[in-house]
């Protein structure tokens, strides 16, 4: 199972190369790795890319590219605050575009952080309904709909 999640982690990471300047998506990659290693330790095994493997790498990410997604936002508006070194709006979008919307939406909100420069909600909104498009295409293609 370790392997599976490391793999398609990795393969994001090469796939989409402004990921590899990005030092939230490390936090990320690390958390996964993390809850592999925990799951493995606990008895849950799966095989390689198995359907089991597949469903609990689905979980993690949902719940972890939302927790890092977060925090970088957090981050973010502490360093606005303080006149320091942003997060790229590149890095941002790219988690939220990794799955990261629903609390990317919330840390909006919460931290009152991109919510008035417009650029950036237009792109938000973007890459919400490419997001929403892509579900609707893969829940089509299972023969959900």
């Amino acid at each position: 199972m370790i392997l599976t999640f490391v793999a398609i982690t990795l393969a994001l990471f090469f796939i989409l190369r402004p990921l590899q300047k990005n030092a939230f998506y490390m936090l990320y990659f690390a958390l996964m790795v993390g809850a592999a290693y925990i799951f493995q330790y606990r008895g849950i095994h799966y095989g390689l890319f198995s359907r089991g493997a597949l469903m609990l790498f689905l979980a993690c990410h949902f719940v972890l590219i939302n927790f890092v997604t977060f925090i970088a936002y957090g981050v973010d508006k502490k360093a606005a605050k303080r006149g320091a070194w942003r997060v790229p709006e590149l890095q941002l979008h790219l988690l939220e575009l990794l799955g990261g919307s629903p609390c990317a939406f919330l840390a909006q909100k919460i931290f009152r952080h991109k919510t008035k420069k417009r650029s950036y909600q237009i792109s938000f909104i973007f890459v919400l309904a490419l997001q929403l498009a892509i579900i609707y295409y893969v829940i089509k293609a299972l023969r959900l709909i």
